[in-house]
């Protein structure tokens, strides 16, 4: 055992009882990667097998080069096109290690012809895949059955931007879904992605994008979740090439952007997929019940076979590399972590580092983040968990897996409950500062108050939950209407208290920002296949005469704020009142004073707390501004000034408003 303990130790005496555990972590991937570099040379060479495996074009354009891991098949052969699907005719041939090969002379494929794998596996089964490395897919419009399809242009793609993402700092994400970005009820494509919403979000003033549903998934309606060719991006939305186009213009407006990669499980299906891709009952999987994800109906990773880990790294070089991604938002960690898959509470240490933890997947996260910070220095690598595992996002040589930052998924799930289960007149202040700023030391947050899970069908946006289906009739800014300046007015104030208390980052998903109505619902047979709410209304939020224009003013604000003065490059806002009674909760963060009223009936003219220093004040950013939609009741022209020689200021703080303070 090292002599020193862990610096996650350190930090968290807390931890002291597992530092055995910690520490065993910490020496396995370091014995992991002298593994690594012995056999390959480098963590990076390593993770270069999408470079030989697939179906390639050899370097002098001579020959095409097609290799496959399959180490249980009886047999491979490549069909397609070129041989008019014929299983005989191109028999692939094995090598010691479990990879099959066959070389084809350049004149016999050509780019864009569609191909599969016919394997006869282990079991004896008969099945014609598609190439696990295959880096582009097409479906047939009338099977809707999916091929590999070669894919090589004459001409590569040429990349117009440069990007440092050490400029980024502090991260404000822009989710989106490109199929649904357009108002047109249709798919919509990386160009259009590229040209109409770009801008969009640009304007708004975030400074990341993360994109959904990249990696190809037969299922439109799984959101992207269930990938079965971890290699090609989906066709659904344009060519290989027009995703690069979308990152390009993104690196050009000088936004990064990260894939939202799903490393957690795939798709069962074995048209499509890599389920039992040899006949082994396994390969890629476990071939047991650990192997079955029953909550998601998909297929587990086996995260401790060398080849398995040397697939799944292979595929974050490719995206970094090849697609120029600024990191990846990793889905569905929890479940990768944890043999229970995370069915079960967290109340202990010991479910961080006893009970059922896949060690194999902590080490592969452990490589992979290694890995990343290799050829991207800069990349965010943010962790969708919500197990809190301690250290997950703290470097490895702390005994931490190695993550950037993680989202806060608490903080959803309190809104919704409150708004569910609760009128705001009986919020308590107290338990909803406590519930923001509940997370680690030293581990990075990204905040927000609702993201794509809260829009699906079957759930509500925060604005249609606050107004629900008077949105239908009273949005006009001619109308007003007390359930809607309520709904708005609330609105505001959960982002922005969420903002500033929850997190190093600011996450939202697209169109929440002007309160977005309805839900998101795929075309499925369920809905006679409809793209109703498969889409994002702009015309909503572009017509000035409608109140979505208020609330996405105020985000535009807000961001604009926390982008001038740097706010989230700071330590964690610090409690400076709360009064539940009044309803009245005021923080500080980067020497800005933050002062929430949730009251729906009091207006405290002359409210009085200690500011942080002494000296005068002024209003940097008021939701109840008329430009955001407000009663416009404070005079943000006024000076606040601390009262004779104390830190005592008094404000004038509007019903169901929130004020933002600047020290002159």
């Amino acid at each position: 055992m090292l002599d020193t303990p862990p610096g996650l130790v350190v930090d968290d005496p807390w931890l002291e009882p597992y530092t055995a555990q910690i520490q065993q972590r910490l020496q396995r991937c370091d014995s992991r990667l002298a593994e690594i570099s012995k056999s390959s040379g480098s963590l990076k060479n390593f993770a270069g097998w999408h470079r030989e495996m697939g179906v390639h074009l050899t370097p002098n354009r001579n020959h095409w080069q097609i290799r496959e891991w399959a180490p249980a098949a009886k047999s491979v052969s490549l069909l397609g096109d070129f041989n008019d699907w014929n299983p005989d005719s191109h028999p692939l041939k094995r090598d010691d290690l479990g990879c099959w090969d066959l070389t084809v002379p350049a004149e016999n494929l050509s780019h864009g012809q569609l191909v599969k794998l016919h394997i006869v596996g282990e079991d004896g089964s008969t099945r014609d895949r598609i190439p696990a490395f295959i880096q582009r897919t097409q479906q047939d419009e009338k099977t809707h059955d999916f091929s590999g399809q070669v894919w090589h242009p004459d001409k590569p793609y040429d990349w117009k931007n440069s990007f440092d993402g050490s400029k980024i700092g502090a991260p404000l994400i822009y989710e989106a879904h490109v199929g649904m970005s357009g108002e047109e009820p249709h798919l919509h494509t990386y160009r259009e992605f590229a040209d109409d919403i770009l801008p969009r979000i640009k304007k708004a003033g975030y400074n990341v994008i993360q994109l959904m549903a990249i990696a190809e998934h037969p299922y439109y309606g799984s959101f992207g979740y269930h990938v079965s060719n971890f290699f090609a991006p989906s066709s659904r939305f344009g060519t290989p090439e027009d995703l690069k186009y979308l990152i390009d213009t993104a690196h050009g407006l000088g936004m990064a952007v990260l894939m939202d990669l799903v490393h957690s499980h795939s798709v069962k299906n074995y048209g499509e997929g890599l389920n039992n891709f040899d006949g082994s009952g396994g390969q890629y999987f476990h071939a047991d019940g650990r192997g079955e994800h029953s909550g998601w109906d998909s297929k587990c990773f086996d995260y401790g076979r060398p080849e398995v880990q040397r697939f799944l790294l292979s595929n974050l070089r490719y995206w970094l590399e090849e697609f120029h991604f600024d990191g990846f938002r990793f889905d569905g960690v929890t479940s990768l972590l944890y043999w229970h898959r995370g069915e079960t509470s967290f109340d202990h240490y010991d479910k961080y580092f006893v009970e059922n933890v896949d060690e194999d997947a902590v080490l592969y996260l452990q490589l992979a983040n290694t890995l990343i910070a290799e050829l991207a220095p800069n990349a965010l690598v943010i962790a969708e968990d919500m197990s809190g595992m301690p250290g997950l996002c703290r470097p490895i040589a702390d005994g931490g897996i190695g993550f950037t930052h993680r989202l806060a998924m608490g903080i959803p799930d309190h809104w919704i409950k409150l708004l569910k289960h609760s009128q705001d007149e009986e919020w308590n202040l107290e338990q909803i500062w406590s519930t923001l700023c509940n997370r680690r030391h030293g581990e990075a947050n990204i905040a927000y108050a609702e993201s794509h899970d809260q829009a699906l069908v079957g759930d509500k946006t925060l604005a249609f939950r606050l107004m629900d289906q008077d949105m239908y009739w009273h949005m006009k800014r001619d109308n007003r209407h007390p359930i809607i300046d309520r709904g708005i007015a609330l609105h505001k104030i959960i982002r922005l208290i969420t903002l500033v208390g929850g997190g190093e980052g600011w996450l939202n998903f697209m169109g929440n920002e002007f309160g977005h109505p309805e839900w998101l619902d795929f075309p499925r047979e369920g809905n006679n296949w409809s793209y109703h709410h498969c889409r994002r209304q702009w015309s909503l939020v572009d017509n000035p005469e409608l109140r979505y224009c208020d609330m996405n003013a105020f985000d535009t604000a807000m961001i604009a704020l926390t982008n001038s003065h740097d706010l989230l490059n700071s330590i964690p806002a610090q409690l400076l009142h709360v009064h539940n009674d009044n309803k009245v909760l005021i923080v500080e963060r980067k020497n800005l004073i933050f002062a929430f009223n949730l009251s729906p009936q009091e207006f405290f003219p002359d409210y009085r707390f200690d500011a942080p220093t002494k000296g005068s004040y002024r209003v940097a950013l008021d939701s109840d501004a008329p430009e955001f939609g407000g009663h416009d009741r404070v005079d943000d022209n006024i000076t606040y000034s601390t009262l004779d020689d104390s830190r005592q200021l008094s404000i004038d703080l509007p019903t169901r408003t929130a004020l933002v303070l600047e020290k002159i």
